[in-house]
């Protein structure tokens, strides 16, 4: 192990923000570079520093409960993101990068105010929290992700407090054709007091919710 391995490695275990790791990092590889100028061996150093695991311990005692808490949590929330956008793409938002793409005012299975009709209708039930009605209105893959704890993480990745929401933006929608399946899919901002969230929803030919997205 090479002393930036195991530098990246004590940090790992570190739990406390970015900013942080980085300043302990930078302090361990000045301390091995100076003690290295010194005549010591890399191995020496490391066996008397200690392990990567008694290192990191050492750092977590000297840091708050709270900040630790907080990493635990962003952590958390960072893979919990990291899934629904994958799910989301998966399941709706992946049928934006295919080729046969249609304008919705052409389509034979959608109308568009019936879509940006049911766009507001599921954002509606998701600022109301109302996730049986939106359960009863979408696919089957899409039932599982729709919670109050999974919609709550992904939508305080943008703020933890949204406020009332104040009006909707624009709709764009497009009518995307996958093999003999259909879909309506539509971006929408919507301003709420303290922030501005951009929706991507899904539907299929029935109008059921099978895709969603929020930044």
């Amino acid at each position: 192990m090479d002393a930036k391995k195991y530098v990246n490695a004590i940090a790992g275990k570190i739990r406390c923000n970015e900013k942080r790791k980085k300043e302990i990092k930078k302090q361990l590889m000045m301390d091995i570079d100076m003690r290295i100028k010194q005549g010591e061996t890399l191995a020496e150093i490391i066996s008397q520093m200690g392990t990567v695991k008694e290192i990191a311990d050492s750092f977590n005692e000297n840091i708050s409960p709270k900040e630790q808490a907080r990493y635990a949590r962003n952590r958390v929330l960072k893979i919990v993101i990291a899934v629904i956008a994958v799910l989301a793409l998966l399941i709706g938002f992946g049928y934006w990068i295919l080729p046969k793409q249609y304008d919705i005012e052409q389509s034979e299975c959608f109308d568009r105010e019936q879509v940006e009709t049911a766009m507001k209708d599921t954002i509606a039930l998701l600022d109301t929290g109302d996730y049986i009605a939106l359960q009863e209105n979408s696919t089957l893959q899409m039932k599982s992700v729709l919670n109050a704890e999974t919609m709550g993480k992904a939508k305080g990745a943008l703020s933890d407090d949204w406020g009332e929401r104040k009006q909707f933006g624009t709709v764009y929608m497009a009518e995307l054709v996958q093999g003999n399946r259909h879909f309506a899919v539509g971006e929408i901002t919507v301003t709420y007091e303290n922030v501005s969230a951009t929706y991507r929803l899904t539907y299929d030919e029935d109008m059921r919710l099978s895709g969603i997205y929020v930044r």
